[in-house]
Parts: C-alpha cells; sequence; structure tokens
C-alpha cells in the first residue's frame, strides 16, 4: 500500500479530536487483510513446516471419521464437530492430514478446506485471537471465489474494521460478506479447522495489574467458542472443526450451546487402537534407525520383539512420547540401541526421568508439562502440588479401586487432609492433558474390582513431577506426601470411638482405618527416613499411642465393601510382615532411651488391640451376635498376622498353646461353626503373606485336633 504524506510543510498546526479515514483501494484491500492476518497460523505456513502429520496407516479412525461427518459436498447435520484428547495423542497431526487430505481431493471444482487456523502458546500471534477472524476471512475470501469482492468492500470501507471487537470483525468480515451474496444454496460447504483451542492463551485486553497467562486462558478460549457459535447460528456454508484438550471451561461451554444438534462430541482417547497405531509407528521408524547403525556381531538383528513390546508398552498409546523418543535415539553422535535401553530402564539403575533429564529432545515435552501445570493460578500451585502428592501416593501405593473415579477420591482426600470440599478437584482443574479428569465420576458404589485407580495419562509425567530439575516449582516429593497423609489419617482416626457408628461409613473415615497402616510402613520402614525426620516421626508415635485401635482394628475387620477399596484380592493392607521386629518401625536407628520406650509402648498398643478386636469378634459370633459372611478381607488377614506372631519364640515368649486367641477359634469351631473356621482359614491360606513356618501348621491342626480324633 501507498504512503500518503498529511499537511506537508504545515507549521504550528494542532489538530483537536480528528477523525482520520485509512483509504485502501481495492486492489490492496485484500493483502491489507493479509498484511494483519497470523499467516504462522495456518496448516502450510512456513513457520509450522515441517507440519505434524500422521503417520501412514495410523489414525485412520478418526481421520475417516471426521471426513465422514464433514461430507464436503452437502455439509454435515452437525456443523461443529469437537475433537478432545489429552496432551500427545496427535490431535494437531490429525487436522494437519485432514487439511492436506481436502486440499488434495480430486475431480472437484472447489476447494473444501475453506480455512484452518493452528493455534500454539508460545507464539504471540497464534496465542491469541486479535487475528483469529482477520486470518480465518482472508482465508473464506481466497477459497470462495463468490465472497472475495464482498470481504474486500468490506475492508475498502473502513480499513479500521480490523482494529475493532472481534465480534464486529466477525459481521463485518465473514457473516456481512456472505449475505451480500445472495442466496447461499449453490455455494459448497467449506471446512474451517481450528486446532489447539487450549493454546489460545492471552487475551492482549487492557489491565491494570500484570496478567497472568493462568487467569486469562479461560475467559478468551470461551470467547473464541461464542464467535465460533455465532458463525454456526447464521446458517452459513461453513462447518467447524474444533481439536483441543478437554479443558472444562471448553467442555461446559459447548454443552451449554442451546442447539444440541449443533455439535458432535469425540473423544479422540475412545476412537481406533492408539497402541496399534503407536506400534506401527514404532516399528516403521526403528527399522529406518537400524538401517543406519552398525550391526552387532554376533548379537540379534537390532530391534528385538521385546523391545518393541517394551518400547509400545512404555508409550501408553501416547503417540507424542513415541515420536520424541525416537527423536531422542536418532542421534548420529551416539548408539541408538544404548539410548533406547536407557529409556526402557532395563540395563539401568537410573530413573529413566533421571536418564531423560539433559534430553535436549525430551525438553519439548517437559516443557509442554510446564505449560499444562502453570495454567494453574500461582496462588494456588502450593496446593496444586500437595494434591498432586495425595493423588500419586494413593496411585503408586494402590489405594482406590478404579471404581472410585477420581473425583471421589480426592473428594475424600480433601476430606482427610482437611482441605475445603472440592479443594483438589479445583487445583487440578486445568490438567486434562494430563491426568484423566473427564472420566472420573462414578455414580454407583459397587466394589467390584476393575483395577487400581491410575489418573496418570503417561507415566512420564509422573517421572517429571517426581524429578525436581525438570518439574522445578512443581516437584512433588512421594515421602513427604506419604508422611502427610499419614499424619491426618492418624487424626482423623483419633475420633473414632466405640460409639461411633454412622459417621464411620463415610468415605474419608473408611479410607483413614485401611491407609494409616500400609501408610506408616512405606513412610517409615526405611532407616533414612527416620533419621531425617525423627521429631515427626516420635510425634506420629504419641498420636498413635492414644488412638483407640481395639475399635479401629474391629471397624477394618467389619468394614463394608465399596468401589473405594476392592474386594477379589487379598489385602495386604495391615501394612507389616509377621517377621518384622516392630509394626511400627524398624528398629536399627540409633534413638534415645525417651524414643525407644515409645517405640516399645506403640508396639505393645498395636498388638494388644489386635488381639482384643480378634477376641470381641470371635466371642460376638460364637454368641450368634454376628451371622454370615460378615468379615472383611483384612479380618483373615489380621487373624493370620496374629498367629505368624505366635510362631516367633524371639518376639514372642508366650507358648500359643495357652494363647486365648488360639482357645477361641479351638471353642468356636467346636462349638458352633465348623463352616465358618474352614471358609476362614480358606480366605488367608489362599493369599499367605509369606511362607508359613512348620509351627503355624502345628497351631492350625491344634485348632481343629477336636474333631480330626
Amino acid at each position: 500500500m501507498s504512503s500518503v504524506s498529511y499537511f506537508k510543510n504545515a507549521k504550528n498546526f494542532v489538530a483537536n479530536s480528528p477523525t482520520f479515514n485509512t483509504y485502501v483501494s481495492g486492489a490492496d484491500a485484500l493483502q491489507f487483510l493479509y498484511e494483519h492476518s497470523a499467516t504462522g497460523a495456518m496448516h502450510d505456513s512456513e513457520e509450522r513446516f515441517p507440519p505434524p502429520m500422521c503417520h501412514p496407516g495410523t489414525r485412520e479412525a478418526i481421520v475417516v471419521r471426521i471426513v465422514d461427518w464433514y461430507g464436503y459436498r452437502t455439509g454435515p447435520g452437525k456443523p461443529i464437530m469437537w475433537v478432545h484428547a489429552p496432551a500427545g495423542f496427535g490431535k494437531t497431526a490429525i487436522a494437519g492430514t485432514v487439511s492436506k487430505m481436502l486440499e488434495e481431493i480430486a475431480g472437484l471444482d472447489f476447494s473444501p478446506l475453506g480455512a484452518t487456523f493452528f493455534f500454539w502458546r508460545t507464539s504471540p500471534e497464534r496465542n491469541s485471537p486479535v487475528r483469529f477472524i482477520i486470518t480465518i476471512a482472508y482465508q473464506l475470501a481466497m477459497s470462495i471465489p463468490e465472497l472475495a469482492p464482498h470481504v474486500e468492500n468490506a475492508v475498502k470501507r473502513n480499513p479500521m474494521i480490523l482494529r475493532k471487537a472481534l465480534e464486529i470483525q466477525l459481521v463485518k468480515l465473514i457473516v456481512e460478506p456472505f449475505k451480500a451474496i445472495g442466496e447461499l444454496e449453490g455455494i459448497p460447504n467449506r471446512l474451517v479447522i481450528i486446532d489447539g483451542l487450549d493454546e489460545c492463551i492471552n487475551s492482549e485486553r487492557e489491565s491494570r495489574v500484570e496478567k497472568k497467562y493462568a487467569e486469562d486462558q479461560e475467559k478468551v478460549q470461551v470467547r473464541v467458542l461464542g464467535l465460533i457459535h455465532t458463525l454456526q447460528s447464521h446458517h452459513l456454508p461453513l462447518s467447524f472443526l474444533i481439536l483441543s484438550r478437554p479443558e472444562p471451561w471448553i467442555e461446559k461451554c459447548i454443552r451449554s450451546w442451546p442447539s444440541e444438534d449443533a455439535v458432535e462430541v469425540v473423544d479422540l482417547y475412545e476412537i481406533g487402537d492408539h497402541m496399534n497405531d503407536v506400534e506401527k509407528y514404532i516399528r516403521a521408524e526403528l527399522t529406518r534407525v537400524s538401517s543406519s547403525i552398525e550391526p552387532q556381531v554376533g548379537g540379534e538383528k537390532w530391534p528385538t520383539e521385546d523391545i518393541v513390546r517394551r518400547f509400545v508398552w512404555k508409550t501408553n498409546g501416547h503417540m507424542l512420547y513415541a515420536s520424541t523418543a525416537i527423536q531422542h535415539i536418532d542421534d548420529p553422535y551416539d548408539d541408538p540401541r544404548k539410548r533406547l535401553e536407557d529409556i526402557l530402564g532395563s540395563h539401568s539403575n537410573t530413573h529413566p526421568g533421571a536418564v531423560l533429564e539433559h534430553s535436549t529432545t525430551f525438553s519439548s515435552l517437559f516443557e509442554l508439562y510446564r505449560q499444562i501445570l502453570r495454567s494453574c493460578p500461582a496462588s494456588q500451585r502450593s496446593v496444586l502440588v500437595e494434591v498432586l502428592e495425595d493423588i500419586s501416593v494413593a496411585t503408586i501405593d494402590r489405594h482406590f479401586n478404579a471404581n472410585a473415579g477420581l473425583r471421589r477420591a480426592l473428594t475424600t482426600l480433601d476430606s482427610v487432609s482437611g482441605r475445603a470440599p472440592g479443594c483438589g478437584s479445583r487445583a487440578i482443574r486445568g490438567l486434562h492433558g494430563v491426568l484423566h479428569l473427564s472420566k472420573a465420576t462414578n455414580a454407583t458404589n459397587t466394589a467390584s474390582y476393575t483395577g487400581w485407580l491410575d489418573p496418570f495419562i503417561h507415566s512420564s509425567f509422573v517421572e517429571f513431577l517426581m524429578n525436581p530439575t525438570l518439574s522445578l516449582e512443581f516437584a512433588i516429593d512421594v515421602g513427604r506426601g506419604r508422611r502427610r497423609l499419614l499424619r491426618h489419617c492418624i487424626k482423623c482416626i483419633s475420633a473414632i470411638t466405640s460409639e461411633s457408628e454412622k459417621e464411620v461409613e463415610e468415605d474419608h473415615f473408611q479410607y483413614a482405618l485401611l491407609a494409616f497402616r500400609p501408610l506408616w510402613v512405606k513412610g517409615w520402614w526405611s532407616d533414612d527416613e527416620l533419621r531425617l525426620h525423627e521429631a515427626e516421626y516420635v510425634g506420629m508415635v504419641k498420636m498413635l499411642l492414644v488412638v483407640d485401635l481395639t475399635t479401629c482394628f474391629i471397624k477394618v475387620f467389619t468394614r463394608r465393601e465399596t468401589c473405594l477399596t476392592p474386594t477379589h484380592i487379598s489385602c495386604r493392607r495391615l501394612g507389616f510382615s509377621y517377621i518384622a521386629p516392630k509394626p511400627i518401625g524398624p528398629i536399627n536407628c540409633n534413638f534415645g532411651e525417651d524414643v525407644l520406650v515409645l517405640v516399645e509402648q506403640a508396639f505393645y498398643h498395636v498388638q494388644s488391640s489386635l488381639k482384643a478386636a480378634l477376641l470381641s469378634l470371635l466371642d460376638q459370633f460364637r454368641r450368634n451376635q454376628m451371622s454370615g459372611y460378615w468379615w472383611s478381607p483384612e479380618f483373615p488377614e489380621g487373624l493370620e498376622f496374629y498367629l505368624l506372631w505366635l510362631c516367633e519364640p524371639k518376639t514372642n515368649p508366650i507358648r500359643w498353646e495357652s494363647d486365648e486367641i488360639v482357645n477361641a477359634l479351638r471353642k468356636l469351631r467346636h462349638e458352633r461353626e465348623k463352616v465358618f473356621f474352614e471358609q476362614l482359614i480358606c480366605d488367608f491360606q489362599h493369599y499367605p503373606s509369606s511362607p508359613w513356618p512348620q509351627s503355624m501348621y502345628s497351631i492350625l491342626y491344634s485348632i481343629g485336633a477336636d474333631d480330626i480324633t
């Protein structure tokens, strides 16, 4: 566009409230629009070269689903499709593949691809919606010849439209030009592809305070959705394919639109065989890599089937991880075989996260994780780290059945930890890219076992969190998380008394009763942990001494089964083996005499409480106060532990022949219930905690000797 000099040679000139009209000629109008577009956001831009594309033979199911929905000649029944998936599942590659496929369709007299916009978090012109409408309008003018002159006229009439609000731009640059065509029936439907909506994080609006992306992104992403919905409401010959992570505000906005026929929602996680797609990609890429390396003399052909299998398993269907790993091992200055083995962790004692700590290739994946975590407002990040520690401990230590769902697990952990209701869910609200949040609801309370709850989409995220060098301010400490949860669990069960009935049925009490014992063992079994945190350990021992453990054991042994706890497995949740010298921690540390006295008191408290609980329940059953299969999986486990403790002469000077529990079992079997005894023995014999000593069989024989003889 030519430049014009106004008021040449003017002196002492003052303009009060002037209005200047910028004139753009017809020839320059589309060029003017182009110059204000985010050209790097287009699917074929130099900025994105080479664009991510699906590997041949992969993601075919979702690509076919999208193309079938679009139906470029007549248009789809639902004008908008939202494809969502966590980070790293290839959404951008799918958008690029669909774009290329539509461009290359032969035999058409029009281009089915109307426009594309690929948002990108780190690009100033692509992480904001400021150029969104301008870019879409320019591409539509290029792909729809009938539209071009009307877009030109809109720019010529008012070039300042490019500085107006997006909602005004939408009307002036797209809606009105379409309406100016007149009859739209003869215009073929075009597809507009918007990828990475969750990467749109900056509104660039005026603010009196410094803005943070975390506070800005929800509003700006919902605003873009509003623009798309407005375009759809005008019934233009346009369809919209939106791809993003399943952020809760995006899902809420889309599902709030009044017309149920407007949007087709597709969960990419459920479409196609991700593991098979990743395997195809891995086999092809490893074959390519192997062709450039020297074969090992006398060795197997690389890669072996075992390597491929382990690599595929490691990815968990996560295409981004697979492609990043391939880039990492494909290094001309190192041995790809060694690099891959380091990632898989088979020939190294080093944690995989430490192996990749200095990997330039993996730095992009780790930066992606940091960006997702930074979506949490700074004021909430300490809570976020605490909640992530809770989730990590519960996942690693297998505290919840998958049926519980993450939201119910978080509600339970909030209650145990003393956080405000809903605090955990709010803290991780923006982490749909790395956690399974959208599937985390379960209205049932079924106790059927469906696996352990594991909400992490990929194990590399957990490795990232556990490495402070990588995760920085978001680093978690699993040991710290265990100790914190343990302290809260002990505090929770300290409120349980023999009068507690209804309250104990609540999820957080059930969790605290079951989790405090394995948390204690894993939290304090290491001598190093005890030395580093002796004061904290002593404090917990003192807390344990005032807990009514007899009542707690009874509640555990007779608890109901819910989806919080699996039922079909042997719940080794007492947390300690009978061969351990002390069930509340090791005794190898050089504690002072006062601490050793506390430890002895706590040991006796646990042991005597367990015995009292077992005697009480056996007596109640013998006197017909309990009937049927009343015990939980922990009851035979507790009984087994106690009997095995009797087998240890070093820790138990009492002869088992005169023990009260043994006599109670003898009396029960002889007087009342042979079936009960056989079922009980079967329960703890089926999953023994360790090989039984001969004396254990002697005890069991003694209990059944009356009937045998």
